[in-house]
């Protein structure tokens, strides 16, 4: 199996090939720099010589009566050998034929002597050449050749030579300042990127042993928040997680709990009912009370089979509407009409004042017809006996809102916005699966509407829908 290349190791692995890359191109043009610089005030030493010393022979021989004689000969010879800075570099002397004929040292080169600047000063212009490499000893130099004005044949022109090699010491020297500069901050970069690496890199694993955890059902585990950067915030959006995660468990555990008990209400009595009528064959009035429990339990049942799958079909994206221009207060009346017998049987009130105007909205007949069961179920479920449930409407440009407000035993402010949330009951004392709300504000959500619920405890709850009116394209 290959080996797993880590973040950390790619991360560490380009930052310090790019480091390291960026220092070197640096040296070197660091190197390239600082040559020139000190190449450049060599060549300057050079030239200033050689133009101080090409200025006071000139003007000694234009004021020369003898011009080329002898008293010019003996200056020019007296100014090379007595040259002052002999120690440092050497003057020389050269003729029209390219021979050096003195020299401030006192040694005069062989006839082989190699000179590319005087050879540069004759072809260019202004009679200045230069140079600047190696010689047949290996010593590296710089030269410098000025063509002098004096016309004078056997004193053609002034030369200037310099060894480089104190020159190239020095740069070395700080080059190699320079290339300590780059290792120390190579090596900085190596213990920060390594410090770096680790203060990522230990979070980052603990998150994967945390979310290993988590996958096998353990919700308890934390990360430390150490930073308020956005690790930190990766830890806190992890916590968090693991904190919902824990409570949608609780909350499935105990909607498993309830359903698993509403269920098997309904499927005794059924039981329950059967066993009674088959023992009682020719007892009318218990076959009759008993084929009502069935029914009537039936009926539970198969609408908290129907919530659960629309439950379903929401969670897995398979929640179709057939929407249709429809008249929302038709639907309203119907579920009205629906559960007015209900509340009268559980000496409750349902007040209603039906609408006369008509008002289209588009969407599933059906579906809003749930919604308002549900709500208008809840409503009587969980007011007490002789309490009021009133239905109530109200139309503007844009919307028509649904108004339906019990008197009964109202929701706590913890949990006023947890009840849209599925699988929890505010209310475990009243039967349900725990959905139906939350099936609702999905159906409403899905109309491009809203559904409130305001409330407090022990005196009302109040469920405001709002739906938008059909568009004129619509209608």
């Amino acid at each position: 199996m290959a080996r797993r290349t880590t973040i950390a190791n790619r991360w560490f692995l380009k930052s310090f090939s790019a480091v390291v890359i960026v220092l070197v191109l640096l040296d070197i043009v660091l190197y390239c720099v600082f040559r020139s610089y000190f190449y450049s005030t060599v060549e300057q030493t050079l030239r200033s010589e050689l133009n101080v010393i090409s200025t006071v022979l000139t003007r000694y021989y234009n004021s020369s009566s003898t011009g080329s004689g002898t008293n010019y000969s003996n200056e020019v010879r007296n100014t090379v050998e007595s040259f002052t800075k002999k120690d440092r570099m050497e003057l020389m002397m050269i003729n029209s034929e390219g021979k050096v004929v003195i020299t401030s040292s006192g040694f005069e080169p062989s006839n082989s002597y190699d000179m590319p600047d005087y050879a540069y000063a004759v072809k260019d212009a202004g009679g200045i050449g230069t140079y600047s490499g190696y010689q047949s000893n290996g010593e590296k130099v710089m030269a410098v050749t000025s063509l002098l004005e004096t016309g004078n044949t056997n004193y053609n022109a002034l030369r200037v030579i310099t060894s480089l090699s104190k020159v190239d010491k020095q740069l070395g020297i700080i080059m190699i300042f320079i290339i300590a500069i780059s290792g120390a901050i190579i090596i900085l970069m190596l213990v920060l990127g390594l410090y770096f690496i680790q203060s990522i890199v230990i979070p980052l694993r603990q998150i994967s042993v945390n979310a290993r955890k988590i996958a096998k059902g353990d919700f308890g585990v934390h990360i430390e928040e150490k930073t308020d950067d956005e690790l930190g915030e990766l830890c806190r959006v992890f916590n968090y997680m693991a904190d919902e995660l824990e409570n949608s468990e609780k909350i499935k555990n105990d909607f498993i709990s309830s359903v698993s008990h509403e269920l098997r209400t309904p499927l005794t009595a059924i039981k329950g009912w059967s066993e009674t009528i088959a023992t009682s064959p020719g007892d009318k009035e218990v076959t009759k009370k008993g084929m009502k429990v069935i029914s009537e339990e039936s009926e539970r049942l198969s609408n908290m089979v129907e919530e659960l799958l629309d439950f379903s079909r929401i969670q897995g994206g398979r929640f179709n509407l057939n929407k249709a221009n429809m008249d929302v207060f038709a639907e309203l009346t119907d579920a009205v009409i629906i559960y007015s017998e209900k509340a009268r049987q559980e000496n409750k009130t349902l007040l209603y004042d039906e609408p006369q105007e008509i008002v289209t909205i588009f969407g599933d007949r059906n579906r809003i017809r749930q919604v308002f069961i549900n709500i208008i179920d809840n409503a009587i479920k969980y007011s007490a006996a002789y309490g009021h449930i009133i239905v109530a409407t109200a139309v503007t440009d844009k919307a028509v809102i649904i108004t339906v407000e019990d008197d009964g035993c109202g929701i706590a402010s913890s949990d006023l916005t947890k009840v849209k949330a599925k699988f929890y009951k505010a209310n475990s004392t009243v039967r349900g699966s725990g959905i139906g709300l939350a099936v609702a504000d999905e159906i409403v959500a899905a109309h491009d509407g809203t559904l409130e619920i305001e409330s407090e405890l022990g005196r009302y709850t109040r469920v405001v829908i709002t739906l938008p009116v059909a568009k004129k394209d619509e209608q």
